[in-house]
Parts: C-alpha cells; sequence; structure tokens
C-alpha cells in the first residue's frame, strides 16, 4: 500500500506462512521468507545438479515429491512485476535474512548440517529415536533441538551463489527462536548475535558481533553478560541494540549504542522496558523505541547523550501500539494500532509530528488499513475504560471491557477475569475477538495489571520475583472486590480464564480463595518441580526459584498442585499436546487433582499445539468451551434467562 494512503492495499501472495517481507535499498524489490514449492526454475536440472552436490546442503525439498518444502528467501520485482522468484535453496531453509547495502547481496541465516548430523534428520524424520547432548533439548515452537549449527551466508540475488562466513555461527539455549538476527550496515559489516560461552545452553546470554561480508576481521561488542537482540545500524556505522539481564527479566530492557568503542545504555534512567514490540528505529542521532509505561506501550525517543523523553501523545489512552517502523529517508513513520472497537490496522504519519504534545491526532496521521472491517461493521465491539484500585499500599490500574449498550450502573453483571501471562507483561486496551465473543454475550471483562508486571519499572516486577502465588493473588482479589463495591459486578457470577502464567494464577486462585463460580486455567503450570527439565525454561526457573534440589522450599512454595486440597472450584483445564513452555502433563495433574476430590473439571487438550492456539478451528473452539463452561456453572443463568 502507499504510504500516503491514496489507494487500498493490493494483495501479492495467495500462500500462508509467508513472514518478514523487507524491501531491498532501492526499493524496487521485496523480499520475504516463505515455504513455497520450489520455483519452476530451481526444479529444472535439480537431478543434475544433486548428483553433482558436493554436500553444501544445497538441496531442499520439492513441491512434486515427498519432501515438505522448507522455508527459502523469495522475493518480487516491483518494477518487472510477475511472480515472485526464488532466491535461495537451503536443505534446512532460512530462518532470517537482510538486504546488503547495494541490494545485489543478501545475508541469510541457515542449518549447515554435517554429513553425519544429516543422516541422523533423516532417521529422526522417518520416525527414529531422538538423540541428544544438549542441555536445552526442547524449545518451544522448536520441539527436541539437535547439535546443527546455524551459519551465515552471503547469496548473490541474482545468480543464488552462496558463501558461508565460517566465524559467523550462531549458539545460545534460544537460538531456535531467537535466530542470529543478521543485519547489514551501511559501511558493509554485518551484525549478528550468538552465545560463544563454555555452557551456551545454561544462560541467556547473547553478545553482538559484526562480521565483513567475506567472512573476515569477526568482532565481539559485549562481554558475555548481557541478552543481546534488535540489532539496528545508523547510517555512521555505529549500533544501536536491546539489553536484558539474563538473569533478572524485572530489570527493564534497555536500549543501548556502540559508538565503535563501547556499549552504553540511552534509556536506563526511564525505568521502564522495550516492550515486545520494540525495536530501535534511528532518526539522526535519537533513537525511537515502544516502551511498557503504566499498562500501556508507548513510543519514547532517546538521545546518545541517554536523555529519553515520552512522545507522541496523540496516541491517546484507549489504544496499543504493536508495532513501529521508520521509513529509510527518515520522513515517514508507520505504526500498528490496536484499538478495542477499531480493529487492528497500520497507520502512517509524519516523523516530524511524532515529537508533538498535543493529545489531538496530527494532520499526517492516516489509516492505511481496515482489516477487520466487515467484522466490526455487523458485530458490536467492546467499550473500554481503564479501572483503578489499591492493594497492599499499591495504587493499581486494569482494563475494562463492556458491551457499548450496557448501563453497569444497572448491574450486578457477571464478569470474566482475563489474567495475563508473564507474569513479566502487562494488559492494555487492544482489539480482541475474545473480548467481543465475551461481551456480546453480557458478560464484562477485567484485565488486571498486578504486581510482577514489567510496565511500571522493576520494584513494581521484582514484588513476585520468585514468591510467586502472593501479591498477584492478593491484587486479583481485590480489584475484583472494587468493583463488586461500585455495584458493577455480581461476586457469586465471577468467572476466569487465562493462558501461560494466567493459568498459573488460576492455580493460585482456586486453592487460596472461593473467587471465582468457575475457572478456565490455561496452559498453566502448578508443580514447579515437576515442570523442571520437562520444559525449556531451566534456566528463567533458576533465575527465580533456584535450583529444586538445593531449594526445595522455593519451588514448594510456587506449586498450586500442594494446596490441591482446597479446591472447589469447577475446572476447564486446558493445554497443548506440545506445549514444552508449560508441558500438558502440568494440566494433566492439575485436572487429576480436582477430580480426585470430586471436583467438577475437564481437560481439553489441543494436540500438535505449541504455548499456543494458532489453529483458527481449535480457536473458536476454545471459546465455545469456555462459553459453555461459563454458562454451565453460572449461578445466575436462570435468572439471566427470565430477565
Amino acid at each position: 500500500m502507499p504510504a500516503d494512503g491514496s489507494r487500498d492495499p493490493h494483495r501479492l501472495t495467495s500462500v500462508e506462512g509467508v513472514s518478514s517481507p523487507t524491501w531491498s535499498p532501492s526499493g524496487d524489490q521485496l523480499a520475504f521468507l516463505a515455504d513455497r514449492g520450489t520455483d519452476v526454475e530451481r526444479r529444472v536440472g535439480r537431478r543434475e545438479r544433486e548428483e553433482e552436490d558436493d554436500g553444501d546442503g544445497s538441496a531442499g525439498g520439492d513441491e512434486n515429491g515427498d519432501d515438505e518444502p522448507n522455508q527459502q528467501v523469495w522475493a518480487f520485482d516491483l518494477v518487472r512485476g510477475g511472480d515472485a522468484r526464488q532466491v535461495t535453496d537451503r536443505e534446512e531453509g532460512v530462518s532470517a535474512f537482510d538486504w546488503g547495502p547495494e541490494g545485489d547481496r543478501l545475508v541469510i541465516a541457515a542449518r549447515d548440517p554435517t554429513e553425519d548430523e544429516r543422516a541422523y534428520l533423516e532417521e529422526v524424520r522417518d520416525g527414529g529415536p531422538i538423540e541428544t547432548t544438549r542441555l536445552q533439548h526442547k524449545v518451544d515452537g522448536t520441539g527436541w533441538t539437535d547439535d546443527v549449527t546455524t551459519y551465515l551466508f552471503v547469496v548473490d540475488y541474482d545468480s543464488g551463489e552462496t558463501e558461508r562466513l565460517d566465524d559467523a555461527y550462531g549458539g545460545g539455549a534460544f537460538e531456535d527462536v531467537a535466530g542470529m538476527e543478521p543485519r547489514w550496515g551501511p559501511t558493509d559489516r554485518i551484525a549478528f548475535t550468538s552465545c560463544r560461552l563454555e555452557r551456551p545452553d545454561d544462560t541467556l546470554v547473547r553478545d553482538l558481533y559484526t562480521i565483513a561480508p567475506d567472512g573476515s576481521d569477526l568482532r565481539r561488542l559485549t562481554d558475555g553478560d548481557r541478552q543481546c537482540s534488535r540489532p539496528s545500524w545508523r547510517e555512521d556505522g555505529t549500533l544501536g541494540f536491546v539489553v536484558r539481564d539474563p538473569e533478572n527479566w524485572c530489570r527493564p530492557a534497555e536500549v543501548h549504542y556502540y559508538d565503535g568503542e563501547e556499549s552504553r545504555s540511552l534509556t536506563a534512567a526511564l525505568d521502564r522496558t522495550v516492550a515486545y514490540w520494540g525495536t530501535v528505529e534511528w532518526v539522526g542521532d535519537a533513537a525511537y523505541t515502544l516502551v511498557g509505561d503504566e499498562g500501556r506501550t508507548r513510543l519514547v525517543r532517546a538521545e546518545l547523550d541517554g536523555t529519553v523523553e515520552r512522545v507522541f501523545d496523540a496516541q491517546g489512552e484507549d489504544r496499543a501500539i504493536q508495532g513501529f517502523d521508520v521509513a529509510a529517508d527518515g520522513e515517514t513513520a508507520s505504526l500498528l494500532f490496536s484499538h478495542p472497537s477499531d480493529g487492528i490496522d497500520v497507520h502512517a504519519v509524519a516523523v516530524d509530528d511524532l515529537d508533538l504534545t498535543a493529545d489531538e491526532p496530527p494532520a499526517s496521521l492516516r489509516r492505511l488499513s481496515a482489516v477487520n472491517a466487515d467484522l466490526i461493521d455487523s458485530h458490536s465491539m467492546p467499550a473500554v475504560r481503564r479501572v483503578e484500585w489499591e492493594s497492599d499500599g499499591w495504587a493499581l490500574d486494569g482494563v475494562f471491557y463492556a458491551d457499548p449498550d450496557l448501563d453497569l450502573a444497572e448491574g450486578p453483571h457477571p464478569l470474566v477475569v482475563a489474567i495475563h501471562g508473564g507474569p513479566i507483561s502487562y494488559d492494555e486496551p487492544e482489539f480482541s475477538f475474545d473480548h467481543a465473543a465475551l461481551t456480546s454475550r453480557g458478560y464484562v471483562v477485567f484485565r488486571p495489571n498486578y504486581r510482577g508486571g514489567i510496565s511500571r519499572g522493576r520494584e513494581f516486577a521484582e514484588v513476585l520475583k520468585g514468591r510467586w502465588g502472593t501479591a498477584e493473588v492478593d491484587d486479583i482479589v481485590a480489584g475484583v472486590e472494587s468493583l463488586v463495591d461500585r455495584g458493577w459486578i455480581d461476586p457469586d457470577r465471577v468467572f476466569g480464564h487465562g493462558f501461560s502464567y494466567g493459568g498459573i494464577a488460576q492455580g493460585y486462585l482456586v486453592t487460596q480463595t472461593d473467587l471465582f463460580a468457575a475457572a478456565a486455567p490455561e496452559h498453566g503450570i502448578y508443580d514447579l518441580r515437576a515442570e523442571f527439565g520437562t520444559s525449556d525454561s531451566h534456566n528463567w526457573m533458576e533465575a527465580d526459584f533456584g535450583l529444586p534440589w538445593e531449594d526445595p522450599e522455593t519451588f514448594d512454595d510456587g506449586s498450586a498442585i500442594l494446596e490441591a486440597d482446597g479446591i472447589d472450584t469447577p475446572l476447564l483445564v486446558m493445554a497443548g499436546g506440545e506445549d514444552w513452555r508449560c508441558p500438558p502433563a502440568q494440566s494433566e495433574q492439575f485436572y487429576v487433582a480436582a477430580r480426585k476430590q470430586g471436583v467438577d473439571a475437564k481437560l481439553v487438550v489441543y494436540p500438535d499445539e505449541h504455548h499456543d492456539i494458532g489453529d483458527p478451528d481449535r480457536a473458536i473452539h476454545r471459546l465455545e468451551q469456555l462459553l459453555g463452561w461459563y454458562k454451565r456453572h453460572d449461578p445466575g443463568r436462570e435468572e439471566a434467562a427470565d430477565a
């Protein structure tokens, strides 16, 4: 779509699973990742090439063969037109890429198995046994890990000729998810992240490196004590990047700047974390990024001297920013806004208008898409407001959704408490089909920002560090009680759901309180000792709780299963069959503990799903299960039906 909004978006692809669209420096090509079938030009002569293959891993899956196609780089020529053409042909696919500064080459990250490793992978794909010596033996969304090394390669855009950069290789506990993040700079150097420590799976450290595109002159820019990500080049060849404490995620993630000799934080004075969606976008000497700030994702500008300011007040209080980017010319920025009643859509704005302090939107701000227009036009979307309450001396806030035609003063109404994950996270007003499905059926939805979240700085987050099942329980109960006191909510018709830590928190709520008429803990953890080593989170758990054989009390104190005799709340327990973040055995334990005591409970497991529900049919099924469970256990359902 044109950034000036002069015409509607134009669809380019018809296959699913397309990702990482990236413009060439000239803007004439648009490259992306996709697992399409092999390009016709690539299939011609494939047999001869494979017979001549010297084992460098160039062969890939063919749509006419038995193998599924792997993710490759494809590109559209937007000047001459036509279908996208395949640029790479890696046996194990491509995980990430970036354009060179002249647009004639790309850097890609791709696994490159040895002959022995290739034989093992084939055996596993044919149903053979899993063999591993890695401490990080599984990763959610990836599955069982192996010892295959990921390297950077430089690829000629026209010919497809590929050269491996032997010194640019990956490593680290979560590299299968984070990737090497290759970024090709303006001065012909390539930045990437990797962990080269002695025990790379036993830490969350990722260092920042640069290398010349011919594979020479490798440099490590950081010191093995930080988790570095999202490198971003300035025009002068210096770098910005995001840094986390690898052992304490309660410390805010910060934007760092490497000036060629050393790095320093540009956002330390803010005590606010770089948001989940946050990247580093340069405009002259200033770095723009998104931060979590008081239950809100907002834009800040950081100067090279460490001065940081909140900007773009025109965002308002009732919508989230879930993406931000600055055009190569530095004149236009794009924003992905999420608004509870308007949807999730791309907007554009003049960069000069980002620093305006007025609440009114600038004239340059324009909406470029309307992805959910048909849904929004035909169904009622929820109205939103922020609510505040006190708990243990803290002033807290949450987000409250209700049907726009619902008069809260005519309550009390049934409430669904939707609990965010993390717990290093936060809730803000945003578009969600879940919210609309609930509010359109007469429920109001409450999303509390309990202590342990990260949008209020380090002290607020560390209240819950290693002390799960304490402050968040008090905060959520106090939040619901404040809504009851306002006359909005029926205390006998309070229901719960929540995913990941939202499921974990419900484990504590149903064993310690009688808050819920019915609860739906989703993809949670309830036995911390049993979780250790069976999930992919051993580094996070050790940082918060220690090791179970050294600190068994801390693990037991955080295990809701040990207080299961306090459960009398009907439970709809849900899990992903291949969730390696919160393994399904955890949900099975909690379900059996409830059923053993005669509590009405139901277990729903989604086969092949990870720490997510990605399949649309299953997402619908999940909502139907939630709605049915609440209806079944609603003590006011007869009165509601009569009304």
